[in-house]
């Protein structure tokens, strides 16, 4: 199967390549020697498989599995397939770690072991022998993704990220939607003559009540956001044209105060993520680790029935309150 080593949004996964660390120390320090990190065991591999296998059951029950993806592979190929790329791409973050001079502070490294010692501790002998797992092999996994998520931060400290105000305000609207530009404008016409109900013209003269949604740049046409972001609280948008429709747009509330941090925060991270891509891909280009076919071979899900494991990502988001990288 063709795989690349690029990022990928994984939606209700752990293992996202977009969601940035947001509690690493930023403490560095400078190794005398840097070791050429080595693949991963099949142990280690399983256990991050198996991890992501029992998370994908527990939402999609196992009807999960007879899903067939559009290019014809079962989604049990599809989930490994990904696994591999994150395994990949989190040895290669080491690997730039490793040049990069960034390590893990000894705080940092018991809180590493702490977290290993809780997940080891908390599988049964089944899973134990089903995944061929030592603690030492969970340390091991738990310092790479730190790290995964250290050389992000470190690496994009200092850079200018800033997200203003303006770039991430949220307003609420309400929104008349129509194919016929008169009843558009009738809408319009009533609401600058009679000061009336928004709502209550709306549906007298479209027979639709609008539609109210919070609203951010980028989320709409440009002409629909110029309008919408143009009014101040209860004013009216003249008639709008877009995309073949007809829009009349009140403003509710011209400033969402928690939307917006929200928002802010968001788009701060998309650009955290964007600014360390460029570096990863830069660097990956000649470092990239990859998984060999013949050990990938041995990573399978056969048999494992009985190993319910799930807690790898939870119990490191539990002690770093994050979700790795």
């Amino acid at each position: 199967m063709k795989r690349k080593n690029r990022w990928r949004a994984w939606g209700i996964l752990a293992l996202t390549l977009a969601a940035l660390l947001g509690g690493c120390s930023k403490e560095t320090v400078v190794e005398e020697e840097a070791q050429e990190p080595e693949a991963y065991t099949r142990s280690q591999m399983m256990v991050i498989a198996v991890t992501e296998r029992n998370r994908y059951e527990q939402v999609y029950t196992d009807k999960i599995w007879d899903a067939v993806m559009e290019n014809g592979d079962t989604f049990e190929q599809y989930l490994l397939d990904q696994v591999r790329v994150f395994l990949e791409n989190m040895k290669t973050m080491t690997l730039l770690a490793q040049e990069s001079q960034i390590t893990i502070s000894s705080g940092e490294a018991d809180r590493v072991r702490r977290v290993a010692r809780n997940y080891y501790s908390s599988l049964t002998r089944k899973e134990i022998e089903y995944l061929g797992i030592s603690e030492a092999d969970v340390v091991t996994l738990y310092e790479d993704y730190h790290m995964a998520g250290k050389v992000v931060e470190v690496l994009t400290d200092g850079l200018d990220l800033e997200v203003s105000d303006s770039e991430a305000k949220v307003i609420t609207i309400k929104q008349v939607e129509t194919g016929d530009r008169l009843k558009a404008e009738a809408v319009h016409e009533r609401m600058a003559q009679e000061g009336s109900d928004f709502s209550a013209v709306a549906r007298d003269v479209t027979g639709a009540s609008p539609q109210e949604k919070k609203l951010w740049r980028g989320q709409v046409s440009e002409a629909l956001e110029e309008a919408a972001f143009a009014l101040a609280a209860g004013e009216i948008s003249p008639v709008v044209e877009a995309d073949g429709m007809f829009y009349v747009i009140q403003c509710v509330n011209d400033y969402e105060m928690d939307a917006t941090r929200e928002r802010k925060t968001q788009i701060y991270k998309e650009r955290k993520n964007w600014a360390f891509q460029q570096i990863y891909e830069k660097f990956a280009a000649d470092h990239s680790v990859a998984i060999s076919d013949e050990a990938w071979s041995e990573v399978t899900f056969e048999g494992g029935d009985q190993v319910l494991t799930s807690s790898f990502f939870q119990l490191y988001q539990e002690e770093f309150g994050s979700q790795g990288y």
